[in-house]
């Protein structure tokens, strides 16, 4: 059952295109991780500072089991281009 992983971020003042380039180096890491089946990216066309992240895995299980093998160096840029934490949900496809 395919799960996606989705995750809401708002840049700091200035800093929209440090998280968009922190943002495209995780999706790129997160890409060949065993149960990944897929990374979108996508930017708010009304709030150039707010960033959609939705990775696609084969589970719930295999999102964490990544997690561990991610790079941790890859979310420092990231953390600190970001106004706020992120927002993170599971979602489950109901149509596709």
């Amino acid at each position: 059952m395919t799960v996606a992983r989705h995750y809401i971020m708002h840049a700091k003042e200035g800093m929209d295109a440090t998280l968009e380039t922190a943002l495209r180096a995780i999706a790129d890491a997160v890409r060949p991780l065993p149960g990944c089946e897929g990374v979108e990216m996508l930017r708010d066309l009304g709030n150039e500072r707010r960033f959609v992240l939705i990775e696609r895995w084969a589970d719930v299980d295999a999102h964490k089991a990544a997690g561990a093998m991610l790079d941790k160096g890859l979310i420092a840029p990231m953390m600190a281009a970001l106004d706020g934490p992120p927002d993170g949900a599971y979602l489950d496809y109901l149509i596709r």
